[in-house]
């Protein structure tokens, strides 16, 4: 029961660099995937074949493979060493900010892209009779719809992250996880541990779908909403009224 107190006291100095690694990795992947997206849905291929292959990647390959590429390969490679960019891949939250918002994107990039084939085509042709350009069809009409569209798919990729902010752990990087795994060594108690560190990703996975549940009711449109009850009327005894005899 003193471990139990002990992890719940400590873990807690984690979630900031969790939170802020994992929201960070999805927002730079966000920014990336937007126009990845709009090219993996283009009927180009030499546009939509880069991109794809680029998400088959990152899709297909675990994120711990990549997370270790980025920081035990590429830092050894004398030209990056001899760079400015050995300042920043000598760091492990640097690194692992460059794995996840590879792996988010690529991800990402899918999602939106289902969400942009998912707009209905009579939108876009009453955007081109409106006289809107390409961009500003894309901007305005297509864009709005698919985040509509991809929020529930998009909402388990922030689920997931966040979950996989675990694995920074593993380059010494100190958030929930890491602080459980310091804490194991000190007590050789790691039922007692990773049970509270199980409690915090079970909480922030709890409020995050709350906060997608909230997003996807507010932005759920009116005509889809079931319509409202009518009440039924009443004679002047109370009594619903009779129905018509059919002639």
């Amino acid at each position: 029961m003193t471990i139990a107190l002990e992890a719940f006291l400590t873990l807690p100095r984690g979630l900031l660099l969790t939170l802020v690694l994992t929201f960070a990795s999805l927002a730079a992947g966000f920014a990336v995937s937007v126009p990845l997206a709009f090219l993996r849905a283009s009927s180009n291929p030499w546009a939509s074949a880069p991109v794809l292959a680029y998400t088959y990647a990152f899709r297909g390959t675990p994120l711990l493979v990549q997370l270790f590429l980025i920081y035990y390969g590429i830092g050894q490679l004398p030209l990056v060493r001899q760079s400015f960019l050995w300042a920043v891949m000598r760091e492990p939250f640097w690194c692992a900010f460059i794995a996840f918002t590879l792996n988010s994107a690529a991800h990402t990039t899918e999602v939106l892209r289902g969400g942009i084939q998912a707009v209905p085509r009579g939108q876009i042709e009453a955007a081109k009779a409106l006289g809107l350009s390409r961009f500003h069809t894309a901007r305005l009409i297509v864009f709005p719809l698919t985040l509509r569209i991809a929020l529930p798919a998009y909402a388990n990729e922030v689920v997931g992250m966040l979950k996989a902010s675990s694995l920074a752990s593993t380059i010494t990087l100190l958030e929930v996880t890491g602080l459980a795994r310091q804490l194991v060594s000190e007590t050789f108690a790691p039922y007692e541990v990773f049970i509270a560190a199980g409690a915090f990703y079970l909480l922030l996975t709890l409020l995050i779908t709350q906060g997608f549940q909230m997003l996807e009711t507010r932005w759920t449109p009116t005509a889809n909403r079931p319509p409202p009850t009518q009440p039924v009327p009443r004679r002047a005894n109370g009594k619903p009224p009779l129905a018509s005899a059919e002639t």
